[in-house]
């Protein structure tokens, strides 16, 4: 029996569209020139704040990096009890950071399955707050699950398991929260308000991280070390914070879709219901450029998740950074992409969001050919190709989601998104691969590098046919 259609309260849908040649709304043509309060806009953006420590902290330069699950203190004790540069010792950290990699292979696969039939039953609901709940709710839950986490290798695994599912309940809430933005923006500052989200993501990174400096300056205040204790507080600290700072989105924030539910079906139905929606986004002229930028950010924005999602693993395997560095490292990243970003979000409204996406990934693969071309130079050039890579990451990453933001038909907000994060980062698996492959291959941990090039070099070459949608 085929899907039900569509509740006709949704407002002029792609596919109905394409057979009677009616003409789409888009959400921002909705709202036209009405504004909203710059405490709701600022509400929205705190919950970048409150959930960037999972990424920053956690899932790139503390917890997840070499300074804890996939370092040293997880490699069985006679193999980590070798001197520095012993093969066995360095074939141990290689596979440590390929099984993480395999983590976050699985963890893109399962996203790729879910987000974008969550993001349809979100939009038939009306609820996508309610849904934004939910999933932060448990990415906070797998937060303080990590406090179990102690430095032995029989719980790496676990401790993969809960980075990998704190990720996919990330996207699977970027969502519902990427969706919000329709309901708060207008097509005059779309990119402005974007790029604010992303900016105070990034900033609030950077306080994690000078909050975890002090932490270590002060010798994390008398606690003992030997069953990694400070780290697993870290994470506890991190979920707290998630917390505190999401509440105000909940209370300041409105639905974007809210009176405009659908009919509900069944969940294995919503699949077959998301596959004719795909066949009308591309059937309708007016929605193509949606369904091709769709397939385009499915590389370009994996690229740009490797690139955190790997960086620490790189600055200490490759350049050997130890603690201090690399929190100084990751705070110096957060505050020039945080920059960097809030700058582009301007430049976004007033020269376009493709122009800006274009330049960002042709400046990332530059840079990161250098970094691995030149990483004999030493820690200098990690310095310097890293962070040109964090300067540009952050303005593509937030002109991808005002460029989809000004193609996405009113009452789809959240299924439209859903794709976003299946094809984008939610696709990590394809960066994921290439990165645990070429280390597996090579025993060289420095060649997983290429991988994240490999998948800039083709997103840019898929989004450069992209047509950029009129106003």
């Amino acid at each position: 029996m085929s899907a039900p259609d569509r509740d006709s309260s949704v407002p002029s849908a792609p596919p109905a569209a394409a057979n009677t040649g009616a003409v789409a709304a888009m959400g921002l043509d909705l709202r036209a020139d009405e504004k909203v309060p710059g405490r709701t806009v600022l509400a929205w953006a705190f919950w970048d704040w409150a959930t960037q420590p999972f990424n920053s902290v956690l899932l790139t330069f503390i917890f997840a990096s070499t300074l804890y699950l996939t370092g040293e203190a997880f490699l069985p004790a006679d193999v980590a009890a070798l001197p520095e540069g012993d093969a066995v010792r360095e074939a141990g950290l290689a596979n440590l950071a390929a099984g993480f990699g395999w983590g976050g292979t699985a963890a893109g696969l399962l996203i790729l399955a879910l987000a974008p039939v969550l993001g349809q039953r979100a939009d038939a609901s009306g609820h996508q707050k309610r849904w934004l709940a939910g999933a932060t709710g448990l990415l906070v839950a797998c937060m303080f699950a990590l406090y179990f986490i102690r430095p032995e290798p029989e719980l790496f695994v676990w401790g993969v398991a809960l980075i990998a599912t704190g990720s996919v309940l990330s996207e699977i809430a970027g969502v519902n929260y990427n969706a919000l933005l329709i309901g708060i923006a207008n097509r005059k500052n779309i990119g402005r308000i974007s790029g604010l989200g992303w900016g105070f993501g990034y900033i609030g990174g950077v306080v994690a991280l000078a909050l975890v400096i002090v932490f270590f300056a002060a010798d994390w205040f008398g606690l003992p070390t030997e069953d990694g204790l400070p780290f697993r507080l870290i994470a506890v600290g991190c979920a707290v914070w998630a917390i505190v700072f999401s509440v105000p989105l909940f209370f300041a924030v409105p639905e974007p879709s809210a009176g405009r539910t659908a009919a509900k079906v069944s969940f294995f139905a919503s699949y077959r219901l998301l596959i004719k929606d795909i066949v009308g986004l591309y059937r309708n002229e007016q929605t193509r450029p949606t369904f091709w930028f769709l397939i385009s950010s499915a590389v370009f924005r994996d690229g740009l998740a490797g690139v955190f999602a790997y960086g620490a693993i790189i600055a200490g395997g490759v350049f050997g950074f130890d603690f201090i560095q690399l929190a100084i490292f990751g705070i110096t990243a957060n505050l020039v992409a945080g920059v960097s970003t809030l700058l582009a979000g301007r430049l976004d409204d007033r020269f376009g969001a493709k122009a800006i996406i274009v330049t960002a990934l042709v400046g990332m693969i530059v840079a990161g050919l250098a970094v691995f071309l030149f990483r004999d130079g030493g820690p200098i050039v990690f310095w310097v190709g890293g962070l040109l890579l964090c300067a540009f990451v952050g303005p593509a990453q937030a002109a991808a989601r005002s460029f989809l933001a000004r193609v996405t038909p009113a009452g789809r907000e959240g299924e439209i998104f859903g794709l976003y994060a299946t094809t984008g980062r939610a696709a990590s698996w394809i960066s994921s691969a290439l990165w645990s492959l070429l280390i597996v291959w090579t025993s060289v941990t420095a060649f997983g590098i290429l991988g994240i090039v490999i998948v800039l070099v083709l997103g840019l070459a898929l989004l450069l046919p992209v047509r950029t949608p009129r106003a």
